[in-house]
């Protein structure tokens, strides 16, 4: 198993968030107010104790006024192309979703380094686990499009639940709720990309 900690002191998570922060000269409670998100949750965030899953990411990013891009991007990576190589997304690379509620899914991000981009794709695997309602994400301004590459999802979507098989894609509204979970003998393995309006 991989040191989470180590996964996020090399992406940087927290410091980012706390230089945007501070930058704007907001306290952790202000924040907290503008992403509905409890300080103790951001203060562990900003200290790298917590990786925030993307639905949390994109909470924060909002209320810092920034892309979600900004969390993957190499301050001083100015590539107008970024080839990730299969061989590259090794489980150190894993940004895996870990808070309070244990999300089912770790994430790799199949783009970073590419700055100032409105699309943020990733690989995501997602485990075997049971339905429940505190999965549900919703995030304004945001599209999401899935392509299942082994395995089954569960997505559900407001109030209905679409079986989402190996070679089948979606491609939704974030505002609504959202969430998934793999359902079958294995587990998922899906290409899911953000796409910023």
């Amino acid at each position: 198993m991989t040191d989470i900690k180590a996964q996020i002191k090399e992406f940087r998570i927290g410091e980012k968030i706390r230089g945007q922060r501070q930058q704007r000269r907001l306290t952790l409670q202000e924040l907290s107010e503008l992403t509905g998100l409890s300080k103790p949750l951001l203060s562990q965030i900003e200290n790298e104790q917590v990786v925030p899953p993307l639905a949390t990411l994109l909470k924060i990013s909002r209320g810092l006024k920034v892309d979600i891009h900004f969390f993957f991007e190499d301050e001083g990576n100015r590539q107008r192309l970024v080839l990730t190589r299969g061989d590259d997304l090794r489980p150190d690379l894993q940004r895996q979703a870990v808070n309070a509620e244990n999300r089912p899914y770790t994430y790799h991000s199949l783009a970073h380094g590419m700055r100032q981009k409105h699309m943020e794709p990733f690989l995501v695997e997602v485990k075997n686990s049971t339905w429940d309602d505190k999965l549900f994400f919703r995030h304004e301004g945001e599209e999401e499009f899935l392509y299942v590459l082994e395995g089954e999802i569960d997505l559900h979507y407001g109030n209905e639940i679409h079986r989402v098989k190996s070679g089948d894609s979606v491609y939704y509204d974030s505002s609504e709720p959202h969430g998934l979970v793999s359902v079958g003998d294995q587990k998922a393995r899906i290409v899911a990309v953000l796409y910023s309006k």
